[in-house]
């Protein structure tokens, strides 16, 4: 369902860029802002976590009930991707707290100003995720990536009802299936034939991720900020699904739908869409994420066309629930 990197600029900064590959275009996304202070809770029963947000933040909504992409204003990103092997237990066994898999994301976007902060709070976790099935009838099988300013990275997958966690600056490309201990381990075969001179060509998660990691490694560190972040823009398209192409059983293997690109040094957060393609931005600093201030919000290809920095469309709106059942 996805790729996402985190390329190292020529100055020492960083941009994660991350695709997003599903089966369902009617799947509604939207931008959303959400400022510091907002009081949340993991699900619409009791027994869900509850938190306030300490940091602003910029999210891309999937289903108009789940945080599937977003960056917080002290540059902490979060990318959540599909993973036919998720597997997050039975919510009903132990006493823990619920969150939704839709919150899964925010949680740590709310919470966490770096990665290693995020990795030493989930030593053990303190809720259980409830992951349902979404509206076009799959499963909410994901894992997730998260990535700051100081290019530390994080992988955080749950197999067989246990939370993994793969934290390291080395961990800078990742797809979908297999796991990624497995991603990581294909991946090495692959660097041994070497990328100049045959590449797995195929729209499969496994051929992606070898592609993107090479792409990734060839690429120059480019000094100019502009440069560094059209490089990202370069790589996420090269490694993109054409509109058409899916396979119907395996969701993870299907037409890219949008694209985004976070500067972690200039909180500057992009979008571009592959049905309406013109990159569009958010500038976190331009925002009010301050306590108090309203969650606004702007439509992906809604009826207006849009273009360039879109902080001034943003209109007030309530923050949309998170799934359930």
């Amino acid at each position: 369902m996805c790729t996402r990197i985190l390329y190292e600029t020529g100055t020492g900064g960083y941009v994660t860029g991350r695709g997003m590959d599903w089966n369902d275009p009617s799947a509604a996304t939207r931008l959303f802002s959400f400022p510091r202070g907002l009081e949340r809770t993991g699900g619409p029963v009791d027994s869900a976590i509850k938190w306030t947000a300490k940091y602003g933040s910029v999210v891309a909504s999937f289903y108009d009930g789940a945080t599937a992409d977003g960056m917080n204003e002290k540059g902490l990103v979060a990318n959540v991707l599909y993973l036919a092997e998720a597997d997050f237990g039975d919510s009903a066994a132990g006493d823990k707290p619920l969150l939704s898999i839709g919150a899964w994301a925010q949680y740590f976007l709310d919470l966490f100003q770096s990665v290693d902060e995020a990795v030493q709070a989930m030593q053990n976790p303190p809720f259980t995720v409830v992951a349902p099935v979404l509206p076009n009838g799959r499963a909410a099988a994901v894992h997730m990536s998260l990535s700051d300013p100081s290019g530390d990275s994080a992988i955080l997958e749950y197999l067989d009802g246990q939370l993994v966690i793969h934290h390291g600056a080395d961990f800078t490309a990742m797809t979908n299936s297999p796991t990624f201990d497995q991603q990581l381990a294909i991946n090495a075969y692959w660097e041994l034939v070497g990328g100049d001179r045959m590449l797995p060509g195929t729209i499969n998660a496994a051929d992606r991720y070898v592609r993107v990691s090479y792409l990734l490694k060839s690429s120059p560190k480019y000094e100019d900020p502009h440069m560094a972040v059209a490089s990202v823009f370069s790589i996420m398209r090269a490694i993109g699904v054409p509109l058409g192409m899916a396979d119907p059983d395996h969701p993870n293997i299907s037409a890219t739908l949008w694209r985004t690109i976070a500067d972690h040094a200039t909180r500057r957060y992009y979008f571009e869409s592959t049905l309406q393609p013109s990159v569009i931005w958010i500038d976190l600093d331009s925002l009010d994420l301050s306590e108090g201030a309203a969650p606004t919000q702007v439509l992906i290809n809604g009826p207006e066309g849009l273009a360039g920095d879109v902080v001034g469309q943003m209109a007030p709106a309530e923050p949309y629930g998170w799934l359930w059942s």
